[in-house]
């Protein structure tokens, strides 16, 4: 049996039929994190700049400089 948007489960001789509904609106855009990653490189971290009020993933924070004791 194939119909479009339809499952049927079939265990010890009983048929049940599940029928998708069209698709809901989509909901309000994301807000609330402004990420910079213009200068992102090979194992950047992201973290907060609080002088630039944005969340940041650059050279200035590595997983090698985190590893190599990094300020936490």
């Amino acid at each position: 049996m194939t119909n479009s948007n339809t499952v049927s489960v079939n265990a010890a001789k009983i048929v049940k039929i599940v029928t998708a509904g069209p698709q809901g609106p989509a909901g309000p855009a994301g807000e609330g994190l402004d990420l910079d990653s213009t200068g992102k490189v090979a194992g950047s971290v992201v973290y907060y700049d609080s002088t630039a009020a944005k969340f940041k993933a650059d050279a200035t924070r590595t997983v090698e400089n985190l590893v190599d004791g990094g300020n936490f």
